[in-house]
């Protein structure tokens, strides 16, 4: 009898996780399906993007986790292309390999002052409030010891999540599942005012009108906005809803006691200031024609600032091997292209595929094209003759983390949330994930 085809999945996150489903859940073409991630723990951006606040959102891993239960599927943890193997490695011991490691790098401001301590990545700072083993907690604990006047540059989801997560009360947080460091640090951080900064108007910023209206419901802070662009009106459904919820905002008040978080449209931002570090952003009004063109106005402003967080989107990073084009890797309908060429055997799905667009459940129908365009190519996929991929992993000294010690890992998780009455605490430190997961020499490599 053939073997089933050899896939593997690299990345873990929920695109990586719906092309396993895709894969594990036919039954014309027998596959086995190695999902591969560099982190210990599987989920991607809903264990480490998606807000911890956002409690019904990131119960998603539930759902995501019944992949990984499919006999026909292998979690393989705490592997990175590029450290532990390569993609030659990849293609030597599975007949396909799908891509799918997302787009985790910051797009960058491009002006003086942005490399300041003070100055920060919403990806520094969502990694960090998450949890992230790789999270620099230093530089940004350091930021937000003294940040009493934020200003966030951008206007999306991502901007409105630290927002939100810097302007709650301690009590609002209390049954997430934070670090309990991160928790101290955001109930001793001395925040006092946010400032959302967009370049354009309030008709063109790209929130959902959910997030934008939990800013309106938060016990310590007020939300505010200026009337300016409010009086438009939008055919676009999303739009009129976004500009209802900031008609409310701009008949806000500012209230004794409370924070105070501020849009602000047709404003970007042109200079960091200080010397050794933040100590506030020059800004420019902006003026935007009917072909939607921006143009300075010359009319600046400085805004006192302790904190920058720039929340201008995520951008796709080479994988060694695998290089990207644009920020994504250059595809057909999910297949590889090399030198503009189809590359037989290398499938890309989610963000590192399309960009970083759409929202989680987006990665379903994307990694469904993409397991289309492989099983349509099953026949023709010569069969590799390599070892099995854990036993390779093993055999060079690592120690890779399987189903049964991800359970491990999650057990210790929910455990630790017990001892201070939550659900569960995460676990951020790289060592201690790999000691619960492979018991008191887990961290040794």
């Amino acid at each position: 009898m053939e073997r089933p085809l050899r896939v593997a999945v690299v990345g873990a996150g929920p695109a990586g996780i719906y092309a396993a489903e895709a894969l594990a859940g036919q039954d014309d073409v027998p596959v086995a399906v190695d999902l591969l991630d560099r982190l210990p723990t599987p989920f991607g951006l809903v264990r480490h993007g998606i807000a911890p606040d956002h409690l019904k959102m990131r119960a998603l891993a539930d759902t995501l986790r019944h992949t990984l239960d499919h006999p026909g599927v292998r979690f393989v943890g705490d592997v990175e292309v590029g450290r532990d193997l390569s993609v030659a490695d990849l293609r030597a011991h599975a007949d396909a390999v799908v891509f799918t490691h997302g787009a985790s790098g910051a797009r960058r401001l491009g002006i003086d002052g942005e490399d300041l301590p003070g100055s920060l990545a919403a990806t520094d700072v969502v990694a960090w409030y998450t949890g992230h083993p790789d999270a620099d907690r230093a530089r940004v604990e350091a930021a937000l010891a003294t940040a009493r006047d934020v200003v966030l540059v951008g206007v999306g989801n991502v901007a409105l999540d630290v927002a939100r997560v810097l302007a709650r009360c301690p009590a609002e947080l209390e049954q997430t599942d934070m670090p309990q460091h991160v928790l101290d640090v955001l109930a001793a951080a001395p925040v006092e005012r946010v400032t959302l900064l967009g370049r354009r108007g309030p008709a063109q910023a790209t929130f959902t009108t959910q997030e934008l209206r939990e800013l309106g419901h938060l016990s310590a802070a007020v939300a505010l906005t200026d009337p300016e662009g409010l009086d438009e009106e939008s055919e676009v459904r999303a739009v009129a809803r976004n500009l209802a919820a900031l008609r409310e905002f701009a008949a806000h008040v500012p209230e004794p006691g409370k924070a105070v978080v501020r849009l602000r449209f047709f404003t970007r931002p042109v200079r960091i200031t200080g010397a050794d570090r933040v100590t506030g952003v020059v800004v420019e009004r902006v003026s935007v024609d009917a072909a939607d063109r921006l143009a300075g106005t010359r009319d600046t402003e400085v805004l006192p600032a302790d904190l920058v967080v720039a929340a201008i989107g995520y951008q796709g990073h080479d994988l060694p091997g695998l290089a990207v084009e644009g920020g994504t890797v250059p595809n057909d309908g999910g297949r590889v292209l090399r030198d503009g060429a189809v590359s037989p055997g290398e499938y890309v799905a989610g963000w590192i595929k399309r960009g970083p667009t759409g929202v989680v459940g987006t990665n379903k129908h994307d990694a469904r094209e993409t397991v289309a365009a492989l099983l349509a190519d099953a026949l023709t996929l010569p069969r590799v003759e390599g070892p099995d991929l854990v036993e390779t992993l093993r055999a060079r000294g690592c120690r890779p983390v399987l189903l049964e010690n991800w359970r491990a890992i999650d057990e210790a998780e929910h455990a630790l949330g017990a001892t201070r009455g939550r659900a569960r605490t995460t676990i951020h430190d790289r060592d201690t994930l790999r000691t619960h997961a492979h018991g008191p020499t887990g961290a040794q490599r």
